[in-house]
């Protein structure tokens, strides 16, 4: 170790009091750049398809350098103060406590990249930093469902960090120190070097995370750059979040309006409210002399990956029978990747942006629209009733301030089986099955939201159950079996009871399990499954491209009731054969999905146009650019969420 720092000192003593800075440079550009080596070979199948291999190599380092040179600004902006021999005493423990902590969080970074990649097909990102809230689930899952990675993750962050402090220190011992004179004289130089450094390019704007995307596919894109970097722009992008759209250029705010009411869903209504901008009034499809029940079953990542009848695998036999008693979406499409955005859009019928869902933002905890705050205006019961613990991913908050008038969770409930995410789909569903037979007795209609749980890493369920599709237990597939399984139990049992014949029954997944794969957006990943049933509810096959947007207002009008809302969501009723489009958001990518096309919205660069085929679910980039009006449609309908919540226009007249 000795020989190693002192080696270290002779290669930087020219750098006298900027030395151990020098150090990190080098150590955080050679252990970077070895993950980058080593998660390129990892992903060389994909890699090598893009033929972008030495590119990948230069620009990476490019990006390395980015990163690096944000790490050294807090220690340059002191050295006037410090970087001089009369202070070599506080300045040489703070650079190396700096440089030791920096380098620390681009080790434990780099080695958490291999499994976020393999979860979420990406480097960590935003979805890092908000999984950080929930130490406690996030602790179970990983103990549960990853414990070797964790171990090695973390006894390989406390091994090389402990080794690069020692280094670091030990180099600095001998670090020669200069006179106040030419610390000054150089100071100014370094800055302009540091800043060249980050700014990285001599474009109108600096280098950033969109700069490093070369290929049509977002993994390997995210392979380019550095996982620390990704996180603290992520980071800076969720502290702008109600601008967040405008990532995708500036668009005239009237224009927005007029695009999105022009759709044909939409033009026959009156939008009277100038404050409200789409607030409308939406009539029933359906007249009934009172108003049906609602129950709207979000299903945890169960994507169509997972059912056949849509080119998944055979692990839903339950949903497969079912979806021949009701209304079968064929081609149903999620916002997004995470529960939260489904959430929005399934409850809310609110449309996605590349902002963390409304489900966590401030500015949509009291008075933003929803199914419960609409129909609770209309004389609902209206509950939401979760296996877990409903402060995950702040759904307890946004329920209760939005028209939930009542939270049943995993405290509520005595289960045969727990795992780490609490209560299993049975004790779920035998829960809701207790709560339903409540709401009917009271004589009011009800509508109840019921999310299930046990298709989640790491996959935990009660063994007996099923026959098992994998032959290892703890496996997605097996999971969602399992899951498959308690829904068939739960409708089957709610089918004997005196609230099904008044009843709409909605099942829809929340997003896919993983969403990956080597296209920019992945839209396969976004294809999911939907059904209602119940009620007087005949069977149907719905065709037409969907979006979860859909799905509210296509429930207002079966369950007979008329209401004000704010939602731009298609009625299926009134019209479920006319062509449609979907809505996607993936990362930082918005996608306008449409008659076989897809026009993607990326920050910093121009729109690109893709051909989707739905039969194979593949999506190919084309060398054509999207007309104007697909990008106006894509636009419009990414800037228009934005808007309404920034301006807290998503909601009900007062």
């Amino acid at each position: 170790m000795k020989q190693v720092a002192a080696r270290v000192a002779r290669l930087t003593q020219w750098a006298g009091p900027y030395a151990t800075l020098v150090q990190m440079l080098f150590a955080g550009l050679a252990v970077l750049s070895l993950s980058r080596i080593c998660l390129i070979a990892w992903q060389w199948q994909r890699v090598s398809a893009t033929g972008l291999l030495g590119e990948m190599l230069v620009q990476g380092v490019r990006a390395d350098l980015i990163l690096i040179g944000y790490l050294l600004v807090p220690p340059l902006m002191l050295a006037p103060l410090l970087a001089h021999r009369y202070a070599a005493r506080l300045w040489k423990p703070i650079t190396v406590a700096w440089a030791g902590l920096a380098l620390l969080f681009i080790i434990f970074m780099e080695l958490s990249s291999p499994q976020f990649i393999m979860q979420f097909d990406l480097r960590p990102n935003r979805l890092f930093i908000e999984y950080l809230s929930y130490p406690k689930e996030v602790a179970a899952t990983l103990w549960n469902g990853f414990r070797v990675a964790l171990v090695l993750g973390v006894l390989g962050t406390i091994v090389l960090g402990a080794t690069v402090f020692r280094l670091l220190n030990a180099a600095s011992a001998n670090a020669a120190m200069w006179r106040s004179r030419a610390v000054l004289l150089s100071w100014p130089l370094l800055v302009i070097l540091v800043a060249v450094q980050i700014r990285s390019t001599t474009d109108h704007r600096p280098a950033n995370p969109a700069t490093f995307a070369l290929s049509g596919d977002a993994m390997v894109n995210s392979l380019i750059i550095n996982s620390p970097w990704s996180v603290l722009d992520a980071i800076n992008s969720m502290r702008k979040e109600a601008n967040s759209s405008e990532i995708y250029g500036e668009f005239p705010r009237e224009k927005v309006f007029s695009t999105v009411k022009a759709a044909p869903w939409l033009r026959d209504y009156q939008f009277n409210d100038s404050e409200l901008p789409t607030l409308h009034a939406q009539q029933a499809a359906v007249s009934r002399e009172r108003p049906l029940n609602l129950v709207i079953v979000l299903e945890e990542s169960l994507g169509a990956t997972f059912v056949k009848s849509l080119g998944g695998l055979p692990v839903t036999p339950e949903l497969e029978k079912l979806k021949e008693e009701g209304w079968w979406f064929e081609q149903l499409y999620a916002t997004g990747t995470r529960s939260v955005r489904g959430i929005e859009a399934v409850v809310a019928g609110y449309a996605p942006t590349p902002a963390r869902s409304v489900v966590k933002l401030s500015l949509a905890q009291h008075n933003f629209y929803t199914l419960a705050l609409g129909l609770g205006k209309q004389g609902y019961h209206t509950e939401f009733v979760y296996g877990g613990e409903a402060h995950f991913d702040n759904m307890r908050g946004f329920f209760t301030g939005n028209g939930f008038q009542n939270v049943v969770d995993r405290r509520d409930m005595s289960p045969r089986f727990e795992g780490s995410w609490g209560a299993s789909d049975e004790d779920l569903f035998d829960k809701s099955l207790e709560r339903l037979k409540f709401l009917h007795a009271q004589k009011k209609p009800f509508f109840s939201l019921i999310f299930s749980s046990s298709n989640h890493e790491p996959f935990e369920f009660p063994d007996g159950k099923i026959a098992l599709h994998d032959p290892n237990k703890q496996t997605v597939n097996n999971a969602v079996k399992y899951a498959d399984f308690a829904l068939g139990r739960f409708i089957a049992e709610a089918k004997k009871q005196d609230y099904w014949k008044d009843t709409v029954f909605l099942i829809v997944a929340d997003h896919d399990n993983r969403v990956y794969g080597n296209s920019l957006v992945p839209v396969k990943k976004f294809h999911i499954p939907g059904l209602i049933l119940g009620a007087d509810i005949t069977p149907k096959r719905i065709t037409t491209l969907a979006s979860q947007i859909d799905l509210a207002p296509t429930l207002l009008s079966l369950i007979g009731v008329s209401s004000t809302h704010p939602m731009i969501g298609r009625d299926l009723v009134k019209d479920g054969s006319s062509p449609g489009r979907a809505l996607l958001q993936f990362d930082n990518y918005f996608t306008w999905l449409e008659d076989g096309t897809a026009t993607i919205l990326r920050p910093s660069q121009p729109p690109i146009l893709g051909n989707y085929n739905a039969a194979s679910g593949e999506l190919q980039l084309t060398d054509r650019t999207p007309s104007q009006a697909q990008v106006d449609q894509a636009m419009a309908h990414v800037i228009l969420p934005s808007l309404l919540y920034r301006e807290q226009r998503y909601r009900l007249s007062k």
